[in-house]
């Protein structure tokens, strides 16, 4: 799918609820792609713009909520439950795993397109999120050997001498792979390369006191 429009992906056995609901999200001006199965669905190009998975709990080929466990951490779109057979448990259940809604049917229009752009929102938000963490890993990429080493230690907290005593260098070289490593990474200060380190899950192993 080439376009970054917005779509909903709708996976439901059943044509007549696919119908239906292409036509109420269609009528909204809201692009739609429609499934009868997980496995149509998973054999689909994924798109590439912000989506919404609007997912029915009972499916021929797998149920709904076990579909969303073997998502997760794949980076698919938000999912909204859709059920005729709606109970707390599975609600609950969705929800904790990151669903942003289960609607029982019939539902209102209102509250299904309600939850589409919600979904919208939060994709919208994550794609950012992991074009930036990309970004960051790209700049990490750039570092050489040696400015790996260097960068936990400065944002660890020590002192110059100190990290320079860590890695048996000159304070002088220290300071000059610390400059490197501020530039690279395009940090605008040592705050902000902490913040960076914590994106990247870089672990700190010495503090000042060490």
């Amino acid at each position: 799918m080439i376009t970054d429009a917005p779509i909903v992906l709708i996976v439901d056995d059943d044509p007549r609820v696919r119908e239906a609901l292409s036509e109420l999200l269609q009528a909204h001006a809201i692009r739609v792609a429609a499934y009868a199965s997980a496995g149509d669905y998973a054999r689909a190009a994924k798109p590439q713009g912000p989506a919404c998975l609007l997912l029915d709990v009972e499916l021929p080929d797998i149920n709904g909520l076990d579909l969303q466990a073997q998502l997760a951490g794949a980076g698919h779109p938000p999912i909204v439950f859709i059920t005729g057979h709606g109970d707390i448990p599975s609600s609950v259940r969705a929800i904790k795993r990151g669903a942003v809604d289960f609607l029982t049917k019939p539902f209102g229009d209102d509250a299904l397109i309600a939850a589409v752009e919600a979904a919208f929102t939060q994709d919208r938000q994550e794609r950012a999120q992991r074009a930036d963490l990309e970004q960051l890993q790209a700049r990490y990429a750039t570092l050489t050997a040696r400015e790996r080493d260097v960068l936990p230690l400065i944002v660890s907290g020590l002192l110059n001498k100190q990290a320079a005593a860590k890695l048996a260098l000159s304070e002088v070289t220290l300071q000059v792979h610390r400059r490197n490593v501020l530039r690279k990474m395009e940090a605008a200060s040592l705050a902000d390369l902490v913040r960076i380190a914590e994106r990247l899950k870089i672990p700190v192993k010495h503090s000042r006191r060490g």
